[in-house]
């Protein structure tokens, strides 16, 4: 696939070279000739210096048979201008890096489509939507939800006290038989291997366990694992950044008691003013006197989303040490995502990560309606739209030609969702999840076209 992408910035670089790595074609146009020369030395990928809103850029760029065209430069007006003329001149599909969430909700009122921008993506949107979520199911580790919640995955470390560490997901099958839920990767403490969990795999404790559920199975995981899915209610967020706002906004507006933390003066009042729900303070949340002052230990969550990434990290660290049952921490270095269980914060937030997922299924074949990739695993967690022609339509899942290094999480049909075992048939207009490693994607792919 001939991909384009404007911006050599955090979320372009990350993107760029997240697809040279599955041999895309790969093309990154930027007017710094510094970020360009880091690319084209790091990545093996084609640069182009130049504006991306000149003409001539585009053309010398062969936009004309580009398959997908990103834009994602730090200028919002930009991207959406670019995103018009790069479809203009024969671009097949582009979409367009935006700030303003309103435009979103807003897309087919406003006619982005005609316009020629296809699709519109919000990295900070998605962060707070993220958090959210984090939030709502706060016990875990990771999450995130197929069709509103039909299904979920869920992520969390199975301490001693799980009731099925020990025994084989065969086991744990006969012994829980009306669970909601099923296992679909493993990371064993202390490697970086995923293992996708087969009937003779044994659960450990201390691993890492990626489970997807249906209703009611995130309770019985609970149940089972000895984890307290609590009610969130006070929350203190350290920053006054685009997320922070966002996520200040969205909670307060759902009753929930919110402090926000600023040490810019003008910033805290101009958030002050907007969020009336919201009590905002004008201090650094690396004031840890300043944090017992405002009673840190009272919050349910600690929210840290500052420009900063250790700041963030250090700052979950001291809301741990008060005892503060969730913490989220925003990082722009992936590489914490292998510290972040080892040093105790319970989730950690990538924006460069969470845009890249939200694109990548672009560029995935077959009828890709949602992907994610899973933090700190080398597996991804993918959502296909089965068709009359594909080769798992009208199939028993174990009749099909299934790659080890793959399963089947669960099956949403008329937007509920199942756990679907050996003897489910599969059928025509199904949306399946599938876990796979990426060597085995490809394989997959072919069975959903």
């Amino acid at each position: 696939m001939k991909i384009i992408i404007a911006g050599a910035g955090e979320v372009g670089f990350h993107l760029a070279k997240l697809l040279s790595y599955e041999s895309q074609e790969i093309t990154l146009i930027d007017p710094n000739k510094k970020s360009l020369s880091y690319a084209d030395s790091q990545l093996d990928i084609r640069v182009v210096k130049g504006d991306a809103t000149s003409i001539a850029v585009l053309k010398e760029a062969r936009v004309h048979n580009t398959d997908l065209f990103i834009a994602v430069t730090s200028s919002e007006p930009t991207n959406i201008t670019v995103s018009v003329l790069a479809k203009q001149l024969g671009a097949k599909k582009t979409i367009a890096r935006i700030s303003n969430t309103e435009f979103i909700t807003h897309k087919d009122e406003l006619g982005f489509v005609n316009l020629g921008v296809d699709e519109l993506i919000s990295p900070e949107a998605l962060a707070a939507s993220e958090i959210e979520l984090s939030l709502k199911q706060s016990s875990f580790n990771e999450n995130y939800e197929f069709e509103d919640g039909a299904l979920t995955m869920a992520g969390l470390t199975l301490s001693r006290t799980a009731s099925f560490v020990g025994k084989t997901v065969k086991e744990a099958a006969q012994i829980f038989p009306e669970i909601h839920f099923v296992p679909i990767a493993i990371q064993r403490f202390g490697t970086q291997y995923t293992i996708i969990p087969r009937g003779n795999t044994k659960f450990k404790r201390g691993d890492n366990v990626v489970f997807v559920t249906s209703e009611g199975g995130a309770d019985e995981l609970c149940r089972l694992t000895g984890k307290t899915n609590m009610e969130i209610k006070n929350v203190m967020i350290l920053g006054g950044t685009r997320i922070a706002y966002k996520t200040a906004r969205d909670l307060s507006e759902k009753g929930l008691n919110v402090k926000l933390l600023e040490g810019n003066r003008d910033r805290a009042f101009e958030i002050a003013e907007e969020l009336t729900k919201v009590l905002v303070i004008n201090s650094d949340g690396r004031n840890v006197d300043m944090l017992d002052e405002e009673n840190i230990s009272d919050m349910d969550a600690f929210i840290a989303v500052g420009p900063n990434s250790e700041t963030n990290i250090m700052s979950c660290l001291v809301a741990k040490s008060k005892e503060v049952k969730k913490t989220i921490a925003l990082v722009e270095n992936m590489d914490y995502f292998d510290l972040s269980h080892s040093i105790g914060i319970d989730t950690l937030i990538n924006k460069k990560l969470l845009a890249a997922n939200n694109i990548f299924r672009y560029i995935r074949r077959g009828e890709v309606v949602a992907m994610t990739k899973l933090s700190n695993l080398n597996a991804e967690l993918l959502e296909f739209e089965v068709k009359e022609t594909s080769a798992v339509c009208n199939k028993t899942i174990r009749s099909i030609d299934f790659p080890r290094s793959a399963i089947i999480g669960g099956v949403i049909r008329d937007g509920v969702g199942m756990i679907a075992l050996g003897s489910f048939e599969i059928q025509k207009g199904d949306r399946v999840v599938v876990c796979c490693l990426l060597k085995s994607i490809k394989r997959v792919e072919k069975l959903f076209l």
